[in-house]
């Protein structure tokens, strides 16, 4: 396919966000140009590891994966960051002594400027974390903005509660998403540019979980090696509920046919209780979110993703 659209994909190594991966590597229709982790829900070291194994496992040759040192103000629970530690070291990404898939040299932030000037045309942006990596490349090269056709961002809670626990998290509200409350201020950052942003709220998520009966049809195609990985990763997660957090993002890439979309004007909330906030706000910052998606279709595109 000669006009690919080219595609950064940043991402916070949680688990969904190596699905993630593995969903947006088997698109026909994306020339993905680079993969930059920040450390958000995972410790960086193991998650760029794994990161570059899956690129290895599909036998992706031509991608760099860049290391953020990115830092949140909320940072996640260590209890969730350590899961890299344990999909780096799953068997299928482990046959090989050495990992091929190239370490990008640059710190994330410049690796993204240094792939974004180098197109002819306007780049999309997939974000499955924090959007401060982002940030940090915009502060360092405010001219990208214009190189950036739109983000596509899980991110935010519209009309929904927050994922945030008051408790752990000194008093938050319950309306923060935690990919925003990692970052608030990178997030209006973001949110003062004008670059097109699609966001994948919770409203939308938690509609769409990780069922019994998907795992059951993933265990069916337990010969295909993408399947196989996907089946492990999911196996991590099941004793809580889980979504298709990420996963969902970028299926709307793949497939947004399979989406209805909604537009709101809004406005990041950065300090106090409601720190994190993606707040409706009339003569906000217009941006779209994804409202609905045909969950037949969604569930049978990511299985029939992972027999490729």
């Amino acid at each position: 396919m000669p006009n690919k659209k080219p595609v950064l994909f940043v991402h916070d190594g949680g688990v969904d966000d190596y699905l993630s991966t593995v969903l947006l590597i088997t698109m026909k229709h994306v020339r993905v140009l680079g993969i930059a982790v920040t450390p958000a829900d995972c410790y960086i070291e193991p998650a760029v590891s794994a990161t570059r194994k899956i690129l290895d496992l599909m036998g992706i040759k031509n991608i760099s994966v860049a290391q953020s040192a990115v830092r949140g103000v909320n940072p996640f629970p260590r209890i969730f960051r350590r899961d890299a530690f344990t999909i780096d070291h799953l068997p299928i990404l482990n046959q090989k002594e050495t990992i091929r898939a190239p370490l990008a040299p640059e710190n994330a932030p410049e690796f993204i400027v240094k792939l974004l000037r180098a197109e002819n045309k306007p780049v999309t942006i997939l974000e499955t974390g924090p959007l401060t990596t982002v940030a940090a490349a915009l502060d360092l090269a405010p001219d990208l903005e214009t190189r950036i056709k739109e983000i596509i961002w899980m991110g935010g809670a519209l009309n929904v509660q927050g994922n945030i626990d008051p408790i752990m998290e000194g008093g938050q509200d319950l309306t923060a998403e935690w990919n925003v409350y990692w970052d608030p201020f990178a997030a209006a950052r973001v949110w003062d540019t004008q670059i097109p942003i699609t966001l994948c709220p919770l409203d939308i998520t938690n509609n769409v979980p990780v069922t019994s009966a998907f795992l059951k049809q993933l265990g069916k195609q337990y010969k295909y090696p993408l399947s196989d990985f996907a089946g492990q990763c999911y196996a991590l997660v099941v004793h809580q509920d889980y979504f298709f957090w990420d996963v969902l993002t970028t299926a709307y890439l793949g497939r947004p046919q399979f989406f209805t979309v909604k537009e709101y004007a809004t406005e990041i909330i950065t300090t106090g209780r409601s720190q994190g906030r993606t707040l409706i706000k009339p003569g906000g910052r217009k941006i779209r979110a994804l409202d609905t998606v045909d969950l037949a279709k969604f569930y049978a595109y990511v299985l029939g993703a992972l027999k490729s």
